[in-house]
């Protein structure tokens, strides 16, 4: 967010394909997932925003509800973002239907 309630990016890493063969998410297989694609999902969120890591001065995460193997990689991701100079800033948590309220609100 810039200068009040304005999204910069918005980038969605679907697992569908991925659960798909099993007719449901796999918890094992989603957490793994998200250990291989955080770091590049975000690395582009902030591409296509045109920022750097550096410029990040607040960082929110998911605390649930969830499957727990997904939220203890995005509660880990976010901490050691946070926590990395130059923000050195305490994680933000959010619910998880926050999260859902907030994009609804960003519709195009």
């Amino acid at each position: 967010m810039a200068s009040g309630p304005r999204l910069l990016s918005n980038v969605i890493r679907s697992q569908d394909e991925l659960h798909a063969p099993f007719g449901g998410v796999v918890p094992e297989i989603a957490a793994r997932a998200h250990l291989q694609t955080l770091i590049p999902v975000i690395e582009r969120a902030l591409e296509t925003a045109g920022t750097r890591w550096e410029q990040v001065d607040g960082v929110a995460v998911t605390r649930g509800p969830g499957l727990v193997g997904c939220l203890l990689v995005g509660v880990n991701v976010a901490q050691a973002i946070a926590w990395a100079p130059p923000s050195s800033k305490r994680p933000n948590s959010v619910h998880r239907c926050s999260g859902w309220w907030c994009r609804a609100g960003t519709a195009t």
